[in-house]
């Protein structure tokens, strides 16, 4: 076992190691990556990341599955999209649960949040007294989601309901994190990266647990808190960033 200057050194060294614009292409962050636009940026940043569960070849391929359909335009389609093209999309097959109905919802959805904001980042901010997205996750759920029930709402899963919601805390990495390595965009500027979690699947939940960051054995919202903790000791400004060492370790199976 490392003691906590040691692990300190060997996370900081695997953060700077896998956070490279190679981690870029073979990831679903390579779909926001083809934009310059902010709000482009958002758009195909929400939908790659709300499908992003399984092979990451398939959810790449089904992102762009969802580009073409945009017409490689996101912000403009959701602007000006007709009813006809939304209809269009009840039968498709877009990537697995998430089926060309959701598609169509999430269209309008985003399309009402833009005639009101210029960027989803202000559905995001985090108040004073609070130290993660949990509030600011729910808050967002409700706007974008609204109150009436439809199949959809099980794409954007609630941390008040335990869920990790680590489709969500990845977007939020992608969209606030700024640093150097030119991997994820800081494209937000109204909310500080100290507020992220790391998003816990199967690689970072298990790493961290060989590390012995956290104790729990699920995969939920206590646990992306319990880490929480342990990796803002490392550090309290970019807590974020130790999601490339826990991940980059979990993929190549490097501690095994």
């Amino acid at each position: 076992m490392l003691n906590f200057e040691e692990l300190k050194s060997f996370l900081n060294e695997k953060a700077d190691q896998y956070n490279s614009l190679d981690f870029i292409e073979d990831d679903p962050i390579q779909i926001p990556h083809r934009f310059s636009l902010k709000q482009d940026v958002e758009i195909a940043g929400f939908l790659a990341a709300t499908i992003s569960w399984g092979n990451r070849k398939s959810i790449i391929k089904s992102a762009e599955k969802m580009l073409d359909v945009m017409g490689n335009s996101p912000y403009d389609f959701v602007l000006n999209y007709s009813e006809k093209d939304l209809e269009a999309l009840q039968d498709k097959s877009i990537h697995r649960t998430f089926n060309g109905q959701d598609f169509a919802y999430f269209i309008r959805q985003f399309n009402k949040i833009y005639r009101e904001n210029e960027s989803i980042e202000n559905l995001f901010l985090v108040k004073d007294q609070e130290t993660n997205f949990l509030h600011a996750i729910e808050r967002f759920r409700s706007r974008f989601l609204e109150t009436e029930k439809h199949r959809s709402h099980k794409h954007v899963s609630s941390p008040y309901k335990n869920s990790s919601s680590k489709r969500i805390i990845m977007f939020l990495r992608w969209m606030v994190r700024k640093d150097k390595h030119g991997v994820d965009f800081g494209i937000w500027k109204n909310i500080d990266q100290k507020h992220l979690s790391i998003p816990l699947d199967v690689h970072t939940g298990n790493m961290s647990r060989k590390l012995g960051l956290v104790s729990r054995t699920q995969n939920d919202w206590k646990t992306v808190e319990e880490l929480d903790i342990a990796i803002r000791k490392f550090d309290e400004n970019d807590p974020a960033k130790y999601d490339f060492a826990l991940f980059g370790l979990g993929v190549t199976k490097e501690l095994l």
